[in-house]
């Protein structure tokens, strides 16, 4: 495999964490979003709460999830990855809301978040997250 390709493949797994992080926001599965977190890993909320460790994210979660995405269908899409090293990635992400039918619920706004991860045992883990909702107005 070429450097290419290995960077692509590389990517396409990142990509794949995102998109379990769409399935279990968009159906309300605590363990499975819980599960892609490092054990030690750190996330701040879009209101700016710091999380310390998968088992602080976790008791976040479960408070905050359940009933969060009724009538909303949350999408996340990789929008840019810098390899910092060939195990650690700097991951941008757009974060927007629909309704079922497909229109974009626009009083809820994007999100830009960032998620640092780590290549841990072939399997890529969240490991320092910061979730940000997009600026408005100059």
């Amino acid at each position: 495999m070429d450097a290419t390709t290995g960077r692509q493949a590389e990517i396409a797994a990142i990509e794949e964490v995102v998109a379990t992080i769409t399935h279990a926001q968009r159906n309300e599965m605590v363990d499975e979003f819980v599960s892609l977190f490092r054990e030690d890993a750190i996330w701040t909320t879009g209101a700016g709460k710091l999380l310390v460790g998968r088992d602080a994210i976790a008791a976040f979660t479960r408070q905050v999830l359940p009933g969060a995405m009724k009538d909303l269908v949350p999408s996340y899409e990789v929008v840019h990855v810098l390899f910092i090293r060939p195990d650690v990635a700097a991951v941008k992400v757009r974060q927007r809301y629909f309704s079922p039918s497909g229109e974009q619920v626009t009083e809820l706004g994007e999100g830009t978040p960032m998620y640092v991860m780590s290549k841990e045992n072939g399997r890529w883990r969240l490991t320092a997250n910061q979730n940000t909702p997009v600026a408005t107005g100059a």
